[in-house]
């Protein structure tokens, strides 16, 4: 399914609401202005709030599961605002809040 690309830029969070960037942007392709996202790099979550009885657990990582299909940079697929995050140690996904809106790819 198409969607916008990813871009450094984009508000992304874990599913408690905790922030979440990209490690490796690639930098040699932009829009508006700003490195995009391939699927080969994890993300980072920062301020996660989520708790256990036993203590806190908040999201750290995430691994990107699916990608765009048809759309290529450096030789990995990008990201899309619609492609699947899962965190790392909770397993919930990532959601993809704000992206440019001027590119798309599948």
């Amino acid at each position: 399914m198409p969607g916008y690309l990813l871009h450094v830029g984009a508000t992304v969070i874990c599913s408690h609401g905790g922030q979440a960037q990209a490690t490796v942007p690639n930098p040699r392709v932009r829009v508006g202005g700003q490195p995009i996202v391939t699927q080969g790099a994890p993300y980072t979550v920062a301020g996660c709030p989520f708790s256990t009885p036993g203590g806190p657990m908040p999201c750290v990582t995430a691994n990107w599961v699916t990608a765009a299909v048809r759309v290529r940079a450096s030789g990995q697929p990008v990201l899309l605002q619609d492609s699947q995050a899962i965190t790392t140690p909770n397993g919930v996904p990532l959601n993809v809040l704000v992206t440019q809106v001027r590119v798309r790819g599948a």
